[in-house]
């Protein structure tokens, strides 16, 4: 490869926390060729497995193919493991403790793709541990060429199907054979929950559960033709909340399109929140891992998850840890305290028994376990574990986020509240009737507001109050 794709600069696609941009424009199969030179080079992989795999997306196949090329340049032995999921790759990273990549672009529209990383045992990459440095030598590799063959010697390509080892290490960490027998619908969004429910959930590759599955989009289509593949946008949850009511579903489940996070229908169509099913999982794993000896577990939680999620862990006899938002230090606070479990408000739920990284189908099958082990439907067993009312994330586009921040916190000043700058702002009041946190987008111009009170009366009135003094438009000097 010579320096022929000169116009792509990496940084417009280099995240925190992974890779994402358009394809052909922010990137091509040479800026992706080079991208795997540097990532075996940078991590130091030359002569050691390196794991790689796609989504549906057009691009991904023509792009692991390109990676594979720039990896094997630089001395690694690649595994092609065909279409996966994220936490198909988390899996097989941990499980063959190689580092490894994925392209997908996640919940983003049909012109983007990307990559998440991992180093060897399911390790994340992001910005502070060696993911900028990775950019920083592609780069020069894409701009100047590749070092000239001979320094390292070729390595091999080969592949291998994780799917069937995936499913049947999710059914050993939760047995589902002896539940009640459950009706539920699955939108799979085109995305790669149409592989993999029928293979952890489904007979395709392990004998049959009590389960009835109907089965929403489950065609792998990257174009994403019925609906995007985002299921934190209500929007796309109204096929799936039709479909419950429709066939008289006891549960329905909503995949993104890598399938790493799952969202929650109760019987009645209405969704079951993150922190819901983060406090209803934390509950069984302290429970699991009580029973065998363990003592005082810890939960990790961000910061905007409800304060539903840290009571039902003391309550149950856990530690709750809060973090700040993002996989990157949830996943690094999970191996600090050794945590069994932790979940974040968007749904993207950790496990140390997968690696301590995260998985949606691990969290849906928890579910299904604590609904299938007793006979209340969904909307009363969920309904324990949602005590207060939330506002859910809302956004508001503002230049100066700093500004809108200070202007909210001199307005609280003199009132009997709390406040805590962990991960932007949070207000809480001191009788503990509400809170809220402010906090800014690292790549966009959008202050998110998150908050939460005893009961919606009380949270409102808070909620927009502070949206009027973020929107401010004539503020004077």
């Amino acid at each position: 490869m010579k320096g022929v794709s000169e116009e792509i600069d990496l940084k417009q696609s280099f995240k925190a926390y992974d890779i994402r941009g358009v394809v052909g424009e922010n990137l091509n199969a040479e800026a992706i060729e080079a991208i795997g030179a540097a990532f075996v080079d940078v991590l130091s992989l030359s002569g050691k497995d390196v794991l790689v795999g796609g989504d549906m997306r057009p691009s991904s196949g023509e792009f692991a193919q390109a990676f594979a090329r720039g990896a094997t340049y630089r001395g690694a032995n690649i595994i092609m493991l065909g279409l996966i999921s994220t936490d198909e790759l988390y899996f097989a990273s941990g499980k063959l403790n190689a580092a490894g990549v994925v392209f997908t672009a996640s919940h983003n529209p049909a012109q983007y793709n990307g990559i998440k990383m991992s180093k060897a045992g399911a390790r994340p990459i992001s910005s502070a541990t060696g993911l900028f440095d990775i950019r920083d030598l592609a780069q020069q590799y894409l701009d100047e060429g590749l070092p000239v063959s001979g320094d390292v010697p070729q390595g091999s390509i080969s592949e291998r199907d994780v799917l069937a080892d995936y499913a049947a290490y999710l059914r050993e960490l939760v047995d589902l054979s002896s539940m009640r027998q459950l009706k539920i619908v699955v939108d799979a969004g085109n995305g790669m929950g149409g592989l993999t429910t029928p293979a952890v959930l489904g007979d395709t590759v392990l004998p049959g559960l009590p389960l009835e599955i109907v089965p929403l989009y489950f065609e792998l289509d990257g174009t994403f033709p019925n609906h995007p593949a985002n299921p934190l946008e209500p929007e796309n949850l109204k096929d799936l909340q039709a479909a419950v009511l429709e066939h008289g579903a006891d549960l329905g489940l909503a995949f993104d399109g890598d399938a790493d996070r799952c969202f929650v229908i109760d019987e009645r169509g209405l969704p079951l929140s993150p922190s819901a099913i983060t406090a209803l999982v934390a509950v069984r794993e302290i429970a699991r891992v009580q029973a065998a000896g363990e003592q005082s577990p810890v939960i990790i939680h961000n910061l905007i998850t409800s304060k539903a999620v840290p009571e039902f862990v003391t309550k149950s006899g856990g530690t709750p840890v809060m973090t700040r938002v993002g996989h990157s230090f949830i996943k690094a606070e999970m191996a600090t305290q050794g945590a069994v479990f932790g979940g974040e408000h968007s749904a993207h739920y950790y496990f140390r028994d997968f690696y301590n990284a995260d998985t949606g189908m691990l969290a849906a099958m928890h579910v299904l376990a604590a609904l299938g082990e007793q006979q209340l439907p969904l909307s009363e067993l969920g309904a324990e574990y949602e005590p207060y009312a939330a506002t859910g994330e809302i956004n508001s586009e503002v230049e100066d986020k700093a500004g809108a921040t200070a202007r909210v916190v001199a307005h609280f000043e003199g009132q009997p509240v709390d406040v805590l700058t962990m991960d932007g702002t949070t207000i809480s009041a001191s009788d503990g009737s509400w809170w809220f946190n402010l906090r800014p987008s690292n790549t966009e111009p959008f202050l998110r507001f998150n908050g939460e009170g005893r009961t919606a009366e009380i949270i409102e009135p808070i909620r927009d109050a502070v949206l009027a003094i973020v929107r401010e438009t004539n503020v004077a000097n």
